[in-house]
């Protein structure tokens, strides 16, 4: 679609965002290349290790998005995972807008001049770049917090995906499945609200958890909204200033007067900030925005969490409930016997699991805002004072008359 955009084969470690510990490398997962088609995009995945479980200590596959949602669907469908909070899927690569943008832009190529059209183009395929690199980025943090996981690295389906090295003939979901999914997901949404209405959960570190995660979730999504607002307004005015500047140019080519050279210079710096303007708001997006949207996810996940367990209570109960009622009848009660402690292990276990996970997302989640805020507001001033000394040096060579 874009000349030099199609492949992408530089590095992409930039553009990872910080949300795993990657200290352990007896399991190391990356991906190390990717290829953008019209309708998909094909991720290298490149994996080391020395687990034995493996046939090579080296090897890489060719994945598709929609095999990494089949993973994830494995991993969420897995009643030995209930205690855990699954990973969130990477979302659906959606470039329509940078390629709508670049449709109108071709429409309207013969309405501005030879030269707005070349940088608005730039700017384009730029903003195309950086949508792909966040692209691989978050579909690798998935592979990462798989691997770095005890339990879930050691998943039949996860070796499969890193190691078979053909196609896993995963399709796209039809329409009818999507409606059913959707149908799915309200059932459990309602089932959820009917749980919390009736069963009492008298562990208080989960239901400090919920009531937590409910707000923090909401907050998280606010946040999320101003920041995508606050990088488009950035955006908006990294745009402003590429008309500014063009607009000068011409001006200063068709008025042949000692105007010329100022109004030269003055473009000149507007196309200086353009850059360092477009750069702050791409920082934003990466930094700020995408670490608040990726966490979003993330304690929706741990919200299902809860919900599982809450129903696993619930079954508790019944169980606890249908044992009374075959004593009292004196029949089936070792049948009923074993479900009510086949119960009562699996809300025990799913507890005990439950609280390690809830305690690992805090650490996981602290250390990553600290870590990008950090990062964000290191990258801000850099840009600051680049701004800042951009404007010293034109308004200097203006004085100078250079």
């Amino acid at each position: 679609m874009m000349d030099g955009i199609e492949e992408v084969t530089n590095n992409l470690k930039e553009a990872r965002s910080e949300t795993v510990d990657l200290s352990d490398n007896s399991l190391v997962v990356d991906i190390s290349d990717a290829l953008s088609e019209k309708d998909k995009v094909k991720f290298t995945v490149h994996t080391k290790t020395a687990l034995p479980e493996f046939q090579k200590t080296d090897f890489t596959v060719v994945r598709q998005h929609e095999e990494f949602v089949w993973l994830h669907d494995r991993f969420e469908e897995n009643e030995e995972y209930s205690g855990y909070i699954i990973p969130p899927a990477p979302p659906r690569p959606d470039f329509d807008a940078s390629r709508e943008k670049l449709q109108k832009l071709g429409e309207g190529e013969g309405t501005i001049t030879k030269e707005e059209y070349i940088k608005m183009k730039q700017e384009l395929e730029a903003e195309y770049l950086a949508t792909f690199k966040k692209t691989v980025a978050m579909h690798e943090v998935f592979l990462c917090r798989l691997a770095a996981h005890p339990v879930f690295r050691n998943d039949h389906n996860f070796r499969v995906f890193l190691e078979y090295d053909q196609d896993l003939a995963v399709r796209s979901k039809n329409k009818m499945e999507m409606f059913e999914g959707f149908v799915k997901s309200l059932s459990h949404s309602t089932d959820e609200l009917l749980l919390s209405a009736t069963v009492k959960d008298v562990n208080e570190f989960f239901e400090q958890q919920k009531n937590f995660l409910i707000e923090y979730h909401n907050h998280l999504k606010d946040a999320t909204v101003k920041a995508d607002r606050m990088t488009s307004k950035h955006k908006e005015v990294a745009d402003l200033y590429i008309k500014i500047s063009m607009s000068l140019m011409q001006l200063a080519t068709t008025d042949n007067t000692d105007l010329e050279k100022f109004l030269t210079r003055v473009a000149e710096t507007f196309e200086k900030l353009r850059k360092t303007e477009a750069r702050v708001a791409s920082d934003e997006d990466l930094k700020l925005s995408d670490t608040l949207r990726y966490y979003m996810r993330d304690t929706f996940a741990a919200k299902r969490l809860l919900y599982k367990r809450l129903r696993c209570l619930a079954n508790y109960e019944n169980a606890n409930r249908n044992l009374e009622k075959a004593r009292s009848k004196n029949r089936d009660i070792l049948a009923a016997e074993a479900a009510q402690q086949e119960a009562c292990d699996k809300f025990e276990h799913m507890s005990d699991k439950g609280k390690e996970e809830l305690v690992d997302f805090k650490s996981r989640r602290v250390s990553a805002f600290r870590k990008n805020l950090i990062d964000l507001a290191e990258l801000e001033i850099k840009h600051a004072k680049a701004q800042i000394q951009i404007l010293k040096s034109s308004i200097t060579s203006l004085k100078n008359g250079e």
